[in-house]
């Protein structure tokens, strides 16, 4: 107990046994098509590529690669289904997107499973945090789809077209429902572009609409690498363009959209502060910080990433930091008691070690808690930097991994400007027991989102985006109607 109490060992008072989620539950075909106009069909060239397991390498499946050719006859498929989709009432749409939700639902375990084993993430959090969060934004913009003209938009808001959608790999299915949900609330069709790692649940999510009997047409999905996307992006037919990923990218789409009529939000990188005062409640800041940096392995935008700890409890909060570390399990994502899984992948983990060691050159001491990682796949250890300084690579870049920054602060105004000084304004976290502080702080922070007293908390009804390099415009509530929506 002695060693247990004074952190020199890893030992826990039990073990835990294996509680591995059965793989059987999930039926993987050997090979996809892609989703166009109601049915899956070969792409047009007829090329493909492999999807793997990033916690193990193994390939999962053989996926078709969508070339210019297909991109159009998907766009063009939705143009079709625009007419009829977008002359139906708001409650008739409402009853296909109820339909998908419960769907989602009653195979919440299946796709769980799917996103853990294409993703790497834990299965805890496919289970108890994405797929519930899919559901509830289908559920939520159905009742919104009979209700538009109550949205802002004025008294009669018509739906824009075809809304051409493109979205990472850190929340495949999540970042699916966050444009699809909307975009069909509000009458429009949509072609819809997933990550190349991480194609499966998309292909699954056009089995769904299939089940629904949603209209042919009105979703695409087309599956295939960059220049999948830059093809559908600049597609002439597309009238709006939202786009989750990278900042390089997202400017790469706005000089594509800049000088056409297309409509555009961008919900891009992120370089989060967590900030922590001395009069806060040191326990629950510390599962903040740890669930800020370390869910899905940190590869989350508005990860908090940079921890803004006031000197006073600086060495209190690093001790219980690091206690808390030592506790996560790393390890196999289908396992439940899995807390840290797998990096996506090979270029996402050498993206990882490339930054880290950056810190370590630049001068910042680095801490990992005692951990064995699996020979096969792809791993990075929780790292934690102290002795961050403002200029370091890893206080200014997105890392988009398990790599916590560690900066302190005095006062107040200190803590706003360091947690401003970054190209990046998505995301905060205010930790401290003055209410009066959290609002005035709120409103100096340049940030789109920012938590008090937690951290990473979404929900359907709540807006969501950035400013500066985070990319403009808000998906989710209300808020993430009016991208979708012709002013009348």
């Amino acid at each position: 107990m002695n060693d247990q109490q004074s952190g020199s060992t890893t030992s826990t008072l039990f073990d835990y046994a294996p509680a591995p989620e059965s793989r059987s539950v999930v039926d993987i075909a050997p090979s996809y098509g892609l989703f166009i106009d109601g049915e899956f069909r070969e792409a047009a060239g007829g090329k493909v590529f492999t999807t793997h397991s990033p916690a193990d390498e193994e390939v999962l499946s053989e996926v078709a690669y969508g070339q210019a050719d297909d991109v159009d006859a998907a766009v063009r498929a939705a143009r079709a289904a625009f007419e009829t989709w977008s002359a139906l009432p708001g409650t008739e749409r409402a009853k296909y997107l109820f339909r998908i939700a419960r769907i989602v639902q009653e195979r919440s375990r299946e796709l769980a499973v799917l996103e853990t084993l294409d993703n790497g993430k834990p299965i805890r959090e496919t289970r108890d945090a994405d797929l519930p969060l899919v559901a509830a934004h289908f559920f939520y913009y159905a009742g919104w789809a009979d209700k538009l003209s109550y949205a802002g938009c004025g008294p009669d808001p018509r739906p824009l077209g075809v809304a051409a959608q493109v979205v990472p790999w850190n929340f495949p299915l999540l970042m699916l429902a966050w444009k699809i949900a909307p975009a069909l609330a509000a009458g429009n069709t949509v072609v819809l572009k997933p990550a190349e790692t991480t194609p499966l649940s998309a292909l699954f999510f056009a089995d769904i609409c299939r089940q629904a009997g949603l209209p042919s047409g009105v979703v695409n999905i087309v599956t295939g690498d960059g220049a999948t996307g830059a093809a559908l992006v600049g597609h002439p037919d597309v009238h709006k363009v939202a786009f989750t990923g990278s900042t390089a990218v997202g400017k790469e789409i706005a000089r594509t959209v800049a000088g056409t009529d297309k409509r555009l939000t961008l919900e891009l990188g992120g370089k989060g502060a967590n900030i922590v005062f001395e009069d806060a409640p040191l326990d629950q800041a510390v599962e903040g910080i740890v669930g800020g940096i370390f869910f899905n392995q940190g590869q989350v935008c508005c990860a908090g990433s940079r921890l803004l700890v006031q000197e006073s409890v600086h060495d209190e909060v690093l001790d219980a930091l690091k206690r808390r570390l030592r506790t996560l399990r790393v390890g196999d994502p289908l396992d439940k008691n899995t807390d840290v899984g797998a990096i996506n992948s090979a270029e996402q983990l050498a993206r990882i070690t490339e930054l880290a060691e950056a810190g370590e050159a630049e001068g910042a001491e680095r801490w990992s808690p005692p951990c064995e990682l699996p020979e096969r796949g792809h791993w990075f250890a929780p790292t934690v930097f102290t002795g961050v300084g403002q200029a370091h690579r890893i206080a200014q870049e997105e890392i988009f991994g398990p790599v916590l920054s560690v900066l302190t602060f005095r006062t107040p105004e200190e803590a706003v400007a360091k947690a401003n000084n970054t190209p990046y304004g998505l995301s905060a976290g205010i930790w401290t027991e003055k209410g009066s502080r959290i609002l005035k702080l709120a409103n100096q922070l340049r940030a789109g989102v920012v938590w008090a007293n937690t951290f990473n908390k979404f929900d359907p009804t709540s807006p969501f985006g950035g400013y500066k390099e985070s990319g403009y415009g808000r998906e989710g509530g209300r808020h993430g109607l009016e991208a979708y929506l012709e002013h009348a």
